[in-house]
This record gives C-alpha cells, sequence and structure tokens, in this order.
C-alpha cells in the first residue's frame, strides 16, 4: 500500500498533505471506518486515518474523545465494532496482540521491581527465546540509545522518573517493532522532567526510524514531538496536519479551541468587524494592544474596547477586553518592560485592538456525530478514558 497518508475530516472531505521524511509514502498502519462501540457509548466514529512509515504521529484529544480506544484497538488490546485495522498493508483486525508487529509504552511504566534494569528490558527477549548472546547484544543496543550506559544492574526503585521512562521504551524498542504505541508515556513527570523527555524522545524516535504513535492530551507535547497531529472529538477525527498547520489554520472551532487558545467571532460581531458573519478564529498572540484613539495600519483591523481582566504569567500577559462590537476577545502580549503591578492596574483602560485580516482564519462549524434510538455519541462516558472511579488511565 503506497497511498499517502489521509483522513477524512469532521466534513467528510479528505485532508492530505506530503512530509519530505517519510519516503515513499509507504502506509504503516491504516484504519478504515473503523468503528468501537461499548454497548450504548459510541467511543470511536467510522475513523479513517493512516499513518506512514517511519512517522511521528500523535493521536491528540480531550479525556473521552476516543484516542486511547483507538490506540488500543491498534495494539489488538480491544477489537473493533465495525471496520478494519491494517498493519503494512496486512489486516490485522482480528489478531491477537503478541501476533502483531507492534509494541506498547505505558503510562505507568510497568517495570518489574525485583528485576534490574538489563532484565527488565530482556525479558521480552527471554519469552521469545532469544540466545543468551543476541539479549547482550540487543540489551546494549537499546541501554545506548535511550542513553542509559551503565545502569545494567540497577533496580528501577533507584532510578528517576524520567530513567524509568526510558528503562520501559527501551524494552519495548528491544524487540524491534515496526511500530512503537505510547500511551500517554510522560503523563507521570513533573513539568521540567516532561518537557526534556519531550525533546528526548523525538530524538530517539529520529535514530531508530520506526513508526510512532502517540496518545495525549497535552497539546504542547503534540506540538512539539509530532510529524503530524491526528485532532480527536466526540470519537471522530477533526483534523489531520502537521503542528504548524494545526495551530495556525484549525479547520474547525474544537481544533482552534483545544489547540493552545483561540478568539471565535461570527455572526454580529464578525459582521461588524470583517464584514462577514462566518465564522473565523484568532489567536491571542496575532493581536496587537495599542491605545485609545490608534488607526490600524494598511491591511489591518481595528476594535475599540474595554480590559476587563488582566492575567499576569510571569513571560506574558493575557488581556480579557470586551469589544463594543460585541465580542469578547483574549490579547497575549509578551511582558518585556511591564511587571505584574503595571500589568494589574490596565484594568478598565479603553484600548484599540489591531490584528492583520489574514489571522481571521476562516473555520468550519464540526457537524454533530449522528444519534440513534437507544444510543449516545457522547464520548465521555467512554470505560476506556480516563476515569478516576474505575482506576482506568486514557
Amino acid at each position: 500500500m503506497n497511498a499517502p497518508a489521509s483522513t477524512r475530516d469532521a466534513t467528510g472531505t479528505t485532508a492530505t498533505d506530503g512530509i519530505a521524511t517519510m519516503p515513499g509514502g509507504e502506509v504503516a498502519v491504516s484504519l478504515e471506518r473503523v468503528t468501537k462501540r461499548f454497548g450504548s457509548v459510541l467511543a470511536v466514529d467510522d475513523v479513517d486515518l493512516d499513518v506512514r512509515e517511519g512517522e511521528f504521529l500523535t493521536m491528540l484529544g480531550p479525556s473521552g474523545s476516543g484516542k486511547t480506544t483507538m490506540l488500543r484497538m491498534i495494539a489488538g488490546f480491544e477489537l473493533p465494532t465495525a471496520g478494519r485495522i491494517l498493519l503494512h498493508g496486512q489486516n490485522v483486525t482480528a489478531w491477537a496482540p503478541f501476533d502483531r508487529d507492534v509494541n506498547t509504552v505505558f503510562q505507568d511504566y510497568a517495570l518489574f521491581p525485583h528485576m534490574t534494569v538489563a532484565k527488565n528490558i530482556e525479558y521480552g527477549l527471554r519469552v521469545k527465546k532469544v540466545g543468551r548472546a543476541e539479549r547482550k547484544q540487543r540489551v546494549d543496543e537499546a541501554l545506548d540509545v535511550v542513553r542509559l550506559g551503565g545502569f545494567e544492574e540497577r533496580k528501577p526503585s533507584q532510578l528517576s522518573g524520567g530513567q524509568r521512562q526510558r528503562v520501559a521504551l527501551a524494552r519495548a524498542l528491544v524487540n524491534r517493532p515496526r511500530v512503537l504505541l505510547l500511551d500517554e508515556p510522560l503523563a507521570a513527570l513533573d513539568r521540567k522532567l516532561r518537557e526534556e523527555m519531550q525533546v528526548e524522545l523525538k530524538h530517539i524516535q529520529e535514530r531508530v526510524g520506526i513508526t510512532f504513535v502517540l496518545v495525549t492530551h497535552d497539546q504542547g507535547e503534540a506540538l512539539t514531538m509530532s510529524d503530524r497531529i491526528a485532532v480527536f472529538s466526540a470519537g471522530r477525527v477533526e483534523q489531520v496536519a502537521t503542528p504548524a498547520e494545526i495551530y495556525e489554520n484549525p479547520a474547525t472551532p474544537f481544533v482552534a479551541d483545544f489547540v493552545g487558545t483561540s478568539n471565535l467571532i461570527s455572526g454580529a460581531p464578525a459582521t461588524a468587524l470583517l464584514g462577514d458573519p462566518a465564522p473565523v478564529t484568532i489567536r491571542p498572540e496575532k493581536i496587537r494592544l495599542g491605545d485609545a484613539g490608534e488607526t490600524p495600519g494598511d491591511g489591518e483591523i481595528a476594535a475599540t474596547g474595554t480590559i476587563r481582566d488582566v492575567l499576569y504569567l510571569g513571560s506574558d500577559t493575557r488581556y480579557h477586553v470586551t469589544v463594543d462590537a460585541g465580542a469578547e476577545l483574549i490579547v497575549d502580549r509578551q511582558n518585556l518592560t511591564v511587571t505584574s503591578s503595571d500589568a494589574l492596574t490596565a484594568r478598565g483602560r479603553p484600548v484599540v485592538l489591531i490584528f492583520r485580516r489574514e489571522h481571521a482564519r476562516p473555520v468550519t462549524m464540526s457537524a454533530p456525530p449522528p444519534s440513534e434510538p437507544g444510543t449516545t455519541s457522547s464520548a465521555t462516558t467512554n470505560p476506556t478514558e480516563e476515569d478516576p472511579d474505575r482506576g482506568v488511565t486514557q
């Protein structure tokens, strides 16, 4: 199967985009009209999605969006209600997990506490009855890839959170799968370590050259590591594109709101500002905060208003501005000279918001999922997604 990666988005159209790092466009994972129901709950709704060989694709979405259920179906832990799953062109829909050429890295690491690092990493090879000399060679190679050489004899309790995560990654890589599935692998790490591991994980993927499919609800992770992102909502794929395209040109209001912060304008306010009631989205950093009376330049739109609230965020300040045209817009401004006390005194000040017309990006309103008698299309009750009462981790 040598077609370029594609997906049907929320509007039913097919989106295709090229990535130079995916030679030949070979497809590693192909999901064809995949649907999954848990009783009356529609968890995944008729999803088409292709993942290219050697690609780092992230399935991004909120809790209950269907992304984890999709990952579990690729791994073989769940069977689809309808549709097909292909790995490198072969239909594996009904195959057991151990028969699929994939490995999964879980959020909780799942390391054996009584085993050393080396024993944990080689465990899968021992089960497959790989010889001792080859086991040692492959364990050494995996440790080198994750930069844990010299840690072979340590126990998991003697490692940091980031090091334990790298052991879990090495244990998956040592089996040399063609596809590696990662289920929220960085969620348990603190912010600083999580950001370091994002860079590390991308470097490892580039070094080993295999296909990575990551599930996360963290937009920062998705934007940092991915070649492409598939944004999930209510069991459907809203948009599949590169991180820059997702952020700069969101296809739907959901994508605009979920990935970063965005201002959605439609109806009368859009008509007053842009001369067209069609919905558009504007990122807060694309809007300039001007003094009252400032006039816009060529190609710029001006909106008068009053600062309703101010949030001082350290490196930036976020302004909530009530616009006279009938909307409330968020504006982000970098704190080059502003202190926290300066920022807070801005409440109630009349201002002019100025932005370029091309930064008002049109978006398509998502079609609601189809409903059937006795069923619900809401994925918020998906039993395989995050639910504290069930102890299941998304």
